[in-house]
């Protein structure tokens, strides 16, 4: 049985949520071409819609998107991904929501955040020169996660010699850069990036390694929901097909120390993890 997060002290909180249990982050997707579900809330509405639904079902956060960054994804014009995203960040953020913009664009990251996100999540770890300081400056929180290369390209032969190790190395030092420039620790999450510029065995490796984050002193958010590695290891099912193995996936990063799940199914991994922590005896959490 994997065990619980132990070791050194760990963060208490991470964008003011306190981290007494896995945290939710609910998956919102203003795009027309996402993996999973591009097309289905491509409308304000739609888009509101869901991410209403998911805070009902337990989502702590909502992330919102407008630029798909699956494998083989051309980029979005910054205006189109801007007024997708906009409009359902000013309603949520205005019904109470915890939102958090997914976008690698310090110019979309401003407008969001101008619009009440509260969290920064960037596949390229604030690569844009004026994302850094953008951050530095207000008091939002970032989630910085690894990708090699580019999403047209990251699948097209990526390479490592450990990918655990190195993984862990480049999140670690690019966290503390983020340190240097003024974000605190508890304004700082780190994600391995599942699936961007990673073959089966790169997540594999990632994954079965994640005890190393414990002593860190960062938010770990882990994102595996419907992602193609678990195609790979079972028939080669369609993305709304994954959802046991994503829920699987989902309770072995719980029990590796993961604070933040990246989901596209809040109510069901809900539910997954209250029945894994009550049978390992931890809070459940509210």
């Amino acid at each position: 049985m994997i065990s619980p997060r132990c070791g050194l002290p760990e963060v208490r909180r991470f964008a003011g949520l306190s981290l007494d249990h896995v945290r939710l982050m609910g998956i919102v997707n203003v795009t027309s071409d996402s993996f999973s579900d591009g097309g289905e809330t491509l409308t304000t509405e739609d888009a509101v819609a869901r991410g209403l639904t998911m805070l009902d079902e337990g989502a702590d956060i909502v992330d919102v998107g407008g630029e798909s960054t699956r494998p083989g994804a051309l980029p979005v014009p910054v205006e189109i991904e801007r007024g997708r995203v906009v409009p359902v960040v000013r309603v949520l953020a205005r019904a109470g929501a915890l939102i958090s913009i997914d976008t690698r664009r310090a110019e979309v990251m401003r407008a969001a955040i101008d619009e009440g996100a509260r969290i920064v999540n960037d596949v390229t770890a604030l690569r844009d020169p004026e994302a850094l300081p953008l951050i530095a400056r207000s008091d939002v929180s970032v989630v910085l996660m690894h990708m090699q290369g580019e999403p047209r390209s990251m699948q097209q032969d990526p390479r490592y010699d450990d990918a655990a190790a190195e993984v862990y190395a480049w999140l670690t030092a690019r966290a503390a850069a983020c340190g240097e420039a003024g974000i605190a620790p508890e304004r700082i999450a780190v994600d391995p990036g599942i699936g961007f510029g990673k073959t089966l065995v790169h997540n594999l490796a990632i994954l079965r390694d994640l005890a190393r984050y414990r002593d860190i002193p960062y938010a770990l958010l882990v994102g595996v929901s419907r992602k193609r590695f678990i195609a790979a290891l079972d028939r080669d099912l369609p993305p709304q097909r994954r959802l046991a193995g994503s829920l699987a996936a989902a309770i072995a990063c719980a029990g590796a120390g993961a604070n933040l799940l990246r989901v596209h199914d809040v109510g069901e991994t809900r539910q997954a993890l209250a029945v894994y922590h009550s049978l390992v005896g931890r809070d459940v959490g509210a």
